[in-house]
Order: structure tokens, then sequence, then C-alpha cells
């Protein structure tokens, strides 16, 4: 089974991926945080295949996260999510070891997409 964290602070947001990812692809373990301290815990706990990290997230940023995370855990896929399609994020998130940029706003097609694409790049279906 393919495990995944969802890091994300907006609740409604994080529920709803989450519920996404869970009916699209039955076969991933799904588990959330909601802020920078329950990532670090859960990716410890967890050992994620796959973690969905959002930018901006209570009292820490999630690209120093991404970059954090993918020194202690080389093989975990990072993919960074925000509201906001700005050059400057997508640049960042991809120095700091994310695979991906996800806008959210993006159609519930486009974000299964672009997990499906993440999956199979990584060989985790």
């Amino acid at each position: 089974m393919t495990k995944v964290l969802i890091v994300e602070d907006n609740d409604a947001f994080r529920t709803m991926f989450a519920g996404l990812l869970r009916s699209s692809f039955p076969f991933l373990d799904v588990a959330e945080a909601r802020d920078g301290d329950e990532a670090l815990m859960a990716v410890g706990r967890e050992c994620p295949d796959v973690i969905f990290m959002d930018v901006r997230l209570p009292g820490a940023n999630g690209l120093d996260l991404t970059r954090k995370i993918k020194r202690a855990y080389r093989d975990t896929v990072v993919a960074v999510m925000s509201n906001f399609d700005m050059p400057e994020y997508r640049d960042a998130a991809l120095r700091n070891g994310a695979v991906r940029f996800i806008v959210k706003d993006s159609s519930a097609l486009e974000m299964l997409d672009l997990v499906q694409s993440i999956l199979e790049e990584h060989r985790l279906l």
C-alpha cells in the first residue's frame, strides 16, 4: 500500500483532497497533518511515499519543510501545493526538492491527473 501524507492547514481543502484521493485511489493509505509540527511527527511515524505539502502553514513554511524532509528522507516524493500560482513559489518548490507544484484551485480532474502522473512516474501504483 502506498502511503500518502497531506500537509494542509485548511480543514475543508484537506478533507476534500483526502476524500478525493481515497475514492479515486483506494490503494492509498492517506494520513493528514495540519501544520509543520504534525507533519514532521507524521513523516517520522508514517514514512510516507508521497507528501502533498501546502506552502503556507501555521508556524512553518512548507518550502522549508520540504527541504528538511528531503534531506532526511531522500526517497519521499513531495509535491507542493498553493493557492497562488506564482513563478517564485514554483521555482522555490523545485529548488527545495519538490517534484511538482500544484495549484489548489485546479479542477478535481486536473488534480487527479497530477496525482496519477506522480504515482506513475515514481512507480508507486
